[in-house]
């Protein structure tokens, strides 16, 4: 039963004592947009376990911050950057395929992160955090420094869109053409990075590769360009993280189940539809009387 309307919920927002709850929402959204330019990619090059892998891949520099008592975020940047290059790297070498590289850190960075966070005493509490998000988690600091990611990749992304597209549906054709294919792996897994630890706060370590895929899946079923592809995806996940964290705070309910629950609800719809509008978009357009005149004189 929701006890609080949108109205009300608007109000809470407005309250200073219940800053967190607008940090949170707008954190929410910027990590949906970012995750939904980043995400359409990552769904172009059919290489969606790399976003489970660096979410699993910050770990250990989200214990290490905690630990440390640093920022969060800085720490979480700093392994990711750090498993994105290494798989960027090892995945050249073609005796071994890249989602085989990607499985080894995944697994390591995770193993490597519980190995420091069990150190910690009372560290239950903290994993909890860090696996399943926190809408009293994000501070002013880490709106800003999530605000200045988000410029910074989508701003990158819509700068080498042709050359990343290039790489990501041919790698081969992509080098003939002489670009830089490792230089651009190494962007788009740089890309990913910063999209998932700026999402970590609110939706948490396992739910995050949703935002990253579910909503540019949905856009890939209801669009037929890149670049409208990239918006939808955003408006989609923008619109998942409000009503999300708009239901988990009215219902009490995990913010981040909810935001992942209510993009699954919409790539269903999508998926439900988008047939009929494929559909539409081929139906030949009927000859015009003077065009079929002309076929039957001739």
């Amino acid at each position: 039963m929701i006890d609080i309307s949108l109205v009300e919920f608007f109000q809470d927002l407005a309250n200073p004592h219940l800053d967190f709850l607008a940090r949170a929402l707008a954190i929410s959204v910027l990590a949906a947009v970012v995750c939904g330019v980043v995400g359409c990619f990552v769904v172009l090059r059919g290489m969606a376990f790399i976003g489970d892998a660096v979410s699993h891949a910050v770990f250990p520099g989200l214990a290490i911050a905690f630990v440390l008592q640093g920022s969060v975020l800085l720490g979480g940047a700093v392994a990711g950057c750090a498993v994105a290059v290494l798989i960027a790297c090892f995945s050249q070498r073609r005796t071994v395929r890249e989602d085989s590289v990607i499985g080894i850190f995944f697994a390591a960075s995770f193993a490597l992160g519980m190995v420091i966070i069990s150190r910690v005493d009372g560290y239950t509490a903290s994993l909890t955090s860090f696996l399943f998000g926190s809408l009293t988690g994000v501070s002013r600091t880490d709106l800003y420094t999530a605000l200045s990611v988000t410029v910074l990749i989508v701003g990158v992304i819509v700068l080498l869109s042709p050359q990343l597209t290039a790489a990501c549906l041919d790698k081969e054709t992509a080098r003939a053409m002489g670009l830089p294919v490792f230089a651009l792996d190494i962007v788009l897994y740089l890309c990913v990075t910063g999209a998932v630890v700026i999402s970590v706060g609110t939706i948490g370590n396992i739910l995050v590769l949703a935002l990253l895929i579910t909503p540019a899946a949905t856009a890939r079923l209801l669009t037929e360009s890149l670049g409208s592809m990239m918006v939808t995806a955003a408006a989609i996940g923008s619109l998942g993280s409000f009503f999300g964290i708009y239901l988990a705070w009215a219902i009490d309910l995990p913010a981040g189940a909810t935001i992942v629950l209510l993009l699954t609800a919409c790539f269903l719809v999508a998926w439900a539809i988008s047939p009929v509008l494929h559909s539409r978009h081929r139906t030949p357009r009927p000859a015009s009387p003077s065009r079929h005149k002309e076929s039957v004189t001739s």
